[in-house]
């Protein structure tokens, strides 16, 4: 087997045997935000009154910003091209709520089509191969002579090339895609492009983490005030 033929085979194979490790390998935890923690404020140790006053007066603003200690996470599909829309709502969250922290990520598909995903460039490689090099591969592999098939793609072989490594492309595409755009706030799922079958508005997405944020201002005003 001379160096074309190894390289045509062993290029595949390498390329395959990394993307399984590649797939099963655990990415390291991310790191933990350091203003990620709500302060709360201490109570006077002699109340005057000791009812519970649940007006907005009592709700102590956040220092530093109204959106500090809140995190949002985009989870987006990167191969639909949705990274426009995740950087508009991430930059106009943090206009609107200075302090908070928007976090961009990848919604991956689920595990069959990521897996599938990796087998195509290596069928794409395999198909180009036998087309180049078929009448010295089959003898190799026990056929005396080529199959009729292999005669049929080798008469037009730039032909099929061009459309294996086209269909191949498209293929590859479809199944590294999910089509996601999920937002969260603190963990809590806000919107979900899978389940509703659009995209937010940024007024939409500014009323949700405007009515979050009031949410946990009066939470952690009662804890301050029964605590």
């Amino acid at each position: 087997m001379d160096r074309l033929q190894l390289l045509l085979v062993g290029l595949p194979l390498f390329l395959f045997c990394s993307d399984v490790v590649n797939l099963f390998t655990s990415s390291p935890p991310p790191k933990p935000h350091q203003h990620s923690h709500r302060h709360h404020h201490q109570i006077p140790p002699i109340l005057k009154d000791t009812t519970p006053d649940f007006s907005a007066q009592n709700v102590q603003p956040i220092p530093g910003g109204v959106g500090l200690g809140t995190t949002v996470r985009i989870e987006f599909c990167t191969s639909c091209s949705y990274r426009g829309n995740a950087l508009t709502i991430k930059k106009m969250l943090e206009t609107s709520f200075p302090g908070i922290d928007v976090v961009l990520a990848n919604y991956p598909p689920p595990l069959p089509k990521r897996l599938l995903s990796k087998v195509v460039p290596v069928a794409q490689v395999g198909v180009i191969a036998i087309v180049m090099a078929g009448e010295h591969i089959f003898p190799r592999l026990g056929y005396m002579t080529p199959p009729p098939w292999f005669f049929s793609l080798r008469q037009n072989r730039f032909g099929t090339i061009a459309t294996t490594w086209l269909l191949g492309n498209v293929l590859q595409s479809f199944l590294q895609s999910s089509g996601a755009f999920e937002l969260y706030c603190n963990d809590d799922l806000v919107f979900s492009k899978l389940k509703e079958g659009r995209f937010p508005s940024e007024f939409e997405m500014r009323d949700i983490i405007s009515k979050k944020l009031a949410n946990t201002r009066v939470a952690d005003g009662l804890e301050g005030l029964w605590f």
